[in-house]
């Protein structure tokens, strides 16, 4: 068996609040291997649902830009190293401009961004504005991701949360009725704020086969571990799933500004007719490490505890 270091102990305790001792027992029960170890603890009772991408890293911020004429958005994460740059204007002020870039040229990723010429001056690429900026702030800056919308027939709106930390893109469509923006803007505003498990899917019918299946083998797993009779298994899952839906599924969800109604519910008193087609949703350095300069102090007071 692979020795389990007290690093990747704390990893599995920061993914899923477990305790520390249940984190090793885990970890030494599936050989270290880390989403082994996290469906080890949920079926033991022991952790909630743990996303692969848990971990806050890199500063920076999330941002959006939407062209209401022609119905175009884009939403944008980019990264710099200190949180004190990512709240300076130059550095807002670069991410807004690639935004408005995607927009205005579609680039097909990232690659592609960087390599465009600027659309307010294209003596210069998006990559030079990247250069020069780190050049000037003084730390590496890195654009990681976007996602962008466009719609023939319906609307795409954004909505960021704090102060950039979270950002949705949303494309909606249907009849546009008086409260249609209103309704739009409440489900992107749903979806940043979404916690602790932000919607994955629109509807239940997109949720992936092998995704529910894996839920399912979980909470299969979690009521034999708490002893109950296997005639009734099957219908406890079921009644399990439905809050599974409820948690991953926006228009399960249960209203923000009314605990009282669903997502869907809300949408069909205020604007029936309109349909959420698709949205993303980007948690400012969601999946990445980020640099913690008390780690190893951390890990040497936990390893002396465990005896590591």
């Amino acid at each position: 068996m692979a020795e389990i270091s007290a690093k990747v102990v704390m990893e599995l305790r920061g993914r899923t609040g477990a305790g520390m001792m249940d984190c090793k027992k885990a970890l030494a029960a599936t050989d270290g291997d880390m989403e082994k170890a996290i469906d080890f603890l949920r079926e033991k009772g022991l952790a909630a649902a743990a996303k692969k991408q848990s971990r806050i890293a890199a500063e920076g911020i999330v941002d959006s830009y939407v062209c209401t004429k022609c119905m175009t958005g884009a939403l944008v994460e980019v990264n710099c190293e200190t949180d004190f740059v990512a709240k300076t204007d130059k550095f807002k002020n670069l991410v807004h401009e690639i935004a408005v870039q995607i927009v205005k040229n579609d680039p097909a990723d990232v690659d592609a961004l960087l390599a465009q010429k600027y659309y307010a001056d294209e003596t210069k690429t998006i990559g030079d504005l990247v250069t020069a900026a780190t050049a000037e702030i003084g730390e590496k800056i890195s654009v990681r991701r976007f996602a962008r919308y466009h719609s023939d027939n319906g609307v795409v709106d954004s909505y960021i949360h704090m102060g950039g930390k979270v950002g949705v893109l949303i494309e909606a469509e249907g009849e546009m009725g008086e409260n249609a923006a209103e309704v739009i803007h409440d489900c992107a505003l749903q979806i940043a704020a979404a916690s602790p498990v932000a919607p994955e899917y629109v509807r239940r019918e997109e949720v992936r086969a092998d995704h529910l299946e894996h839920e399912k083998e979980i909470l299969i797993a979690q009521a034999r571990n708490e002893g109950k009779p296997e005639k009734i298994i099957e219908k406890m899952v079921e009644g399990r799933i439905k809050k599974f839906y409820q948690e991953v599924c926006l228009l399960d969800q249960m209203f923000v500004k009314d605990g009282e109604i669903s997502v869907e519910t809300m949408i069909n008193q205020k604007a029936k007719g309109l349909t959420i087609v698709r949205f993303t949703r980007y948690k400012m350095g969601d999946g990445l490490e980020k640099k913690v300069n008390d780690l190893a102090a951390e890990v040497a007071e936990q390893a002396a505890k465990m005896g590591l």
